[in-house]
C-alpha cells in the first residue's frame, strides 16, 4: 500500500534517528495538501531516505508520530496485535500475580497517543492522538482478540485530546458490559475503581511502586495521605502496619471511594477522612499534632510551559507546609506528575521548600513512575512522574 509522503527540513532527522517518535510542525518541509488529521503517512529525510511510518497531523504541534521504522510493515490489526502482545508480556513479567496495570503506555510501547489500562476482565482505553482515534475499530478488535475482555470502555474525556482537535466526550462502553464499580487487587491492597467517572482511567497505576516503597517506613506511624483520591498511599501504609491514617481530598466522591477502600482493607477505626483543601489543613495546626509520615500527590500544576513559574511556586508552598507538618525523623513522600517539571527542577523546588520550612532533610529515595509506565530512553517526554522520599534530620 502506498502512503502519502512527509519530508523533513535538512538536518532535522537526528533526534528521530536516535529513537524519538515525534516530528514537530516546524521541522516539516513538505507534506500533502488537504490531509485528514491523523492519516497514515511515510516520513522521509530531506534527502528522501525513509525514516518511519505513522500518523501525520497538519494542524498539530506534533506533526508526525512514528509507529514503525520498517517500510514493509502495514499498520493493520496484525500490527496492533503484535504490539499489544509485547506490552502484555512485559506487564505480566513485572507483575506476575496481578491482573490490573497499565497495559499500553503510548510511545513507550511504540503506540504513540494510545493508553490501555487493564482492570482484570475489563479495559479502559484512551486515544490521545487523532491517528489512534481514526483506527479505533482496528484497535478494539485487536484488544478484544488478545484479552477476551468482558467489557471495554472508550474514555474520550482527557484534555490532551483538544490539542489534536478531538472532541471531549462522555466515556462509552464499546464492547460488552462494565459494572459501576470494578474491584481489583494490587500489591498495595484491594480497591474499588470507578472506570466511568474516576480520575485518569479510574486508578493511579503509576504510583503503585512508590506506594510500596513508602509503606516500608510506615509501621507504627501516624500517616497523612494528602490528595488521596482513592486512598492508595494511606492504604498501603496501613497494610504495612501504620497505626493511624488521615486521608484528605477536596472531592467528596473521592473520599467516599477512599472510605470504601479503607474499610475493605481492614482499616476500620484506624483512619479519618477529611474533605477539604490539603494546603489549608497543613497550614493550620493539624488535628492530633505533627505526623510521622506525609504523602503529598497533588494534581499537575504545570499544564504547559507558560504555567511553569506559577506551578513551581505552588509546589514550593505545598512542600514547605508538608515539611513543617512532620515530626523530627519523619518521612515525606513528595510527588509531581507535571511533565514540564523535570527531575532537576523538582529537586531545586524541594531545596527551596526545605529552606522556606527551615528544616533539614536527607534524600532516602528518588523515584519515578511504576514499571508498567516505562520510560523510552530517546524520549524524555515519557518520564513525567517524580517521587522523592525524604527524612527530616
Amino acid at each position: 500500500m502506498d502512503y502519502p509522503s512527509v519530508i523533513l527540513k535538512p538536518k532535522e532527522e537526528g533526534r528521530l534517528e536516535g529513537g524519538h517518535l515525534w516530528a514537530f510542525s516546524n521541522e516539516v518541509a513538505q507534506a500533502p495538501a488537504n490531509t485528514v488529521p491523523g492519516a497514515l503517512a511515510d516520513l522521509f529525510k530531506s534527502g528522501k531516505s525513509f525514516l518511519g511510518r505513522g500518523f501525520y497531523h497538519p494542524h498539530s504541534l506534533i506533526a508526525f508520530r512514528i509507529l514503525t521504522d520498517q517500510k514493509d510493515q502495514e499498520i493493520d490489526q496484525a500490527f496492533f496485535e503484535k504490539r499489544f502482545k509485547n506490552g502484555l508480556e512485559w506487564r505480566e513479567s513485572v507483575y506476575p500475580d496481578c491482573r490490573a496495570y497499565r497495559w499500553v503506555f503510548g510511545e513507550s510501547d511504540e503506540l504513540p497517543g494510545l493508553i490501555v489500562d487493564r482492570y482484570g476482565d475489563y479495559l479502559a482505553v484512551q486515544a490521545l492522538s487523532a491517528g489512534m482515534e481514526r483506527l479505533k475499530e482496528v484497535i478494539l478488535s485487536a484488544l478484544q482478540k488478545i484479552s477476551q475482555a468482558k467489557g471495554i470502555l472508550w474514555r474520550a474525556d482527557a484534555s490532551l485530546r483538544e490539542l489534536e482537535g478531538l472532541p471531549i466526550e462522555p466515556s462509552k462502553v464499546v464492547i460488552g458490559e462494565i459494572p459501576p464499580r470494578i474491584k481489583i487487587t494490587t500489591e498495595n491492597g484491594l480497591f474499588s475503581v470507578d472506570l466511568f467517572g474516576g480520575q485518569k482511567t479510574g486508578f493511579y497505576f503509576d504510583q503503585r511502586d512508590n506506594r510500596q516503597a513508602l509503606a516500608a517506613y510506615c509501621k507504627g506511624m501516624r500517616v497523612l495521605d494528602a490528595f488521596c483520591y482513592s486512598g492508595g498511599f494511606g492504604i498501603a501504609a496501613a497494610r504495612a502496619g501504620a497505626r493511624e491514617v488521615v486521608f484528605v481530598d477536596s472531592s467528596h466522591a473521592a473520599l467516599e471511594l477512599t472510605q470504601e477502600n479503607a474499610e475493605r482493607n481492614g482499616m476500620t477505626g484506624k483512619f479519618t477522612c477529611v474533605e477539604g483543601d490539603a494546603l489549608a489543613l497543613l497550614a493550620a495546626e493539624p488535628p492530633g499534632g505533627a505526623f510521622d509520615v506525609i504523602s503529598i500527590d497533588p494534581p499537575a500544576y504545570a499544564r504547559s510551559k507558560k504555567h511553569l513559574p506559577i506551578a513551581l511556586k505552588a509546589y514550593e508552598k505545598l512542600n514547605a507546609l508538608a515539611m513543617r507538618g512532620l515530626k523530627r525523623g519523619g518521612i515525606l513522600a513528595s510527588s509531581s506528575c507535571s511533565h514540564h517539571v523535570d527531575r532537576e527542577l523538582f529537586m531545586q523546588m524541594l531545596r527551596k521548600s526545605a529552606r522556606k520550612a527551615q528544616r533539614s532533610f536527607r534524600v532516602i529515595e528518588l523515584r519515578s513512575q511504576a514499571k508498567d509506565h516505562p520510560v523510552l530512553l530517546a524520549m524524555p517526554e515519557t518520564e513525567y512522574l517524580k517521587c522523592a522520599i525524604l527524612q527530616v534530620i
